[in-house]
Order: structure tokens, then sequence, then C-alpha cells
């Protein structure tokens, strides 16, 4: 059993940054792809970016490729996610999701991760 904890959340005005952080502790091997979503208010949850074992392999969604960086260190089991130039629209609950069985690279489904952290609330101020 994985389980995952984020971290890093806070209520930041437009065009600031942040650094949010998911750990897996307890497990040995880290997962094969780690990902994070997002759920704003009043909206369904939609894919942000993953990362493969590697670390080579990363996916980002149209709406914050340029400004998002994922990234992860195996060694504790981590993955971060670097946001810069925070928009009022990046305000959303923040998931952490990992990939444990399947032999992706990467993935935009919900399906496809096999467990996910209780969220990180991210606010941004205009």
């Amino acid at each position: 059993q994985v389980q995952l904890v984020e971290s890093g959340g806070r209520l930041v005005q437009a065009g600031g940054s942040l650094r949010l952080a998911c750990t897996a502790p307890g497990r040995t091997v880290s997962p094969y792809l780690m990902a994070w979503f997002r759920q704003a208010p009043g909206k369904e949850r939609e894919f942000v970016a993953s990362i493969d074992w590697s670390g080579e392999n990363t996916h980002y969604a149209d709406s914050v490729k340029g400004r998002f960086t994922i990234s992860r260190d195996n060694a504790k089991n981590t993955v971060f996610l670097q946001i810069n130039s925070l928009k009022p629209d990046d305000t959303a609950e923040y998931y952490c999701a990992a990939s444990v069985l399947r032999r992706l690279w990467r993935s935009a489904l919900q399906d496809e991760y096999d467990y996910w952290g209780r969220g990180t609330r991210v606010t941004v101020s205009s």
C-alpha cells in the first residue's frame, strides 16, 4: 500500500511562485509513474503533469506548459511541482497520484493511477 501526502499549498498573489511536494513514506521502491492533478471549485478534477521513474519523460497540460515543472527524487520517494507565474485560474486543490503496476511513461487519465493523496490547496489572488 502506498501512502501519498501532499504539502506546500498556500495563498499566493498572482505572478508569484510556490513549490508543492508529494511523498510516499515507507515505500522502498518508487512508483513507476507519478502525476499531479487539480480540482478547481465547482469543477472536475483535471490533469496537470506527470513524470516517469527515470525523470526523463514529463508531460504537461497545455494550460501549465512553460510555467509548471514536475520533478522527482526517487531516493526520497518524493515528487515536486514548481509553479511559476501563478494565475487566478490555478486556484485549486492539487492532488498527487501514483501508478505502481502499470508500465506507463505518461498518462493524463485518472483511472491509470493506483494511489492518491488527499490534496493540498492552492489559492491565487488577483
